[in-house]
């Protein structure tokens, strides 16, 4: 595995949890592109002040992830499945960024649910989230069930599922930069 070197990789947990299995799931992410020379920073979308994220007003907070989230390379968005679509928190927050802002970057779906009965919702939900702001987002999204998860900690397939994502991230953003497009990293 070679070095990715500088490029920006934003993770954003929508979770309304503190702890969360997405958030186990998205911070596993970041640990891994972090492990190949990857600048990292996590987003915890529920820290951030509720009027802001509605639109009812600003705060410093939010402007920061906003502008971490379009300047990254690599966004990789986590989120627990409510009624069968990512959190009211992600959706916000996606709201808030600029028509197009993630074009040229790449997006990492990741969904939790109790069971697979939502597993389409990386397919149905995020992935067009994703490309309604430009993003390409990579073909292994993935998807963990509660059962995947003991004490706190992701089954081994999961994490494994999460390596693939994470190192095709990678592979599209180093080829974006070694075709010159250095402005994208």
């Amino acid at each position: 595995m070679s070095e990715v070197g500088n490029v920006a990789v934003v993770g954003l947990s929508g979770s309304p949890a503190a702890s969360s299995k997405s958030r186990v799931l998205v911070a596993y992410a970041l640990a891994r592109a972090a492990a190949r020379g990857a600048r990292v920073e996590l987003v915890d979308l529920a820290a951030l002040p509720a009027d802001a994220l509605l639109g009812r007003g600003s705060a410093p907070a939010v402007a920061a992830a906003l502008d971490a989230a379009t300047r990254a390379r690599i966004v990789v968005a986590g989120t627990p499945v409510y009624r069968a679509t990512y959190s009211g928190l992600l959706k916000v927050f996606f709201d808030l960024l600029p028509q197009d802002s993630l074009i040229g970057k790449v997006g990492v779906p990741i969904v939790t649910g109790h069971d697979r009965g939502h597993a389409l919702s990386v397919d149905h939900g995020l992935r067009p989230l994703f490309a309604s702001l430009g993003a390409t987002v990579v073909a292994g999204g993935v998807y963990g069930t509660s059962a995947q998860f003991q004490d706190g900690k992701a089954a081994p397939e999961l994490l494994q599922a999460v390596d693939r994502a994470v190192e095709e991230a990678l592979a599209l953003a180093g080829g974006a930069i070694s075709r010159g497009d250095q402005n994208l990293s």
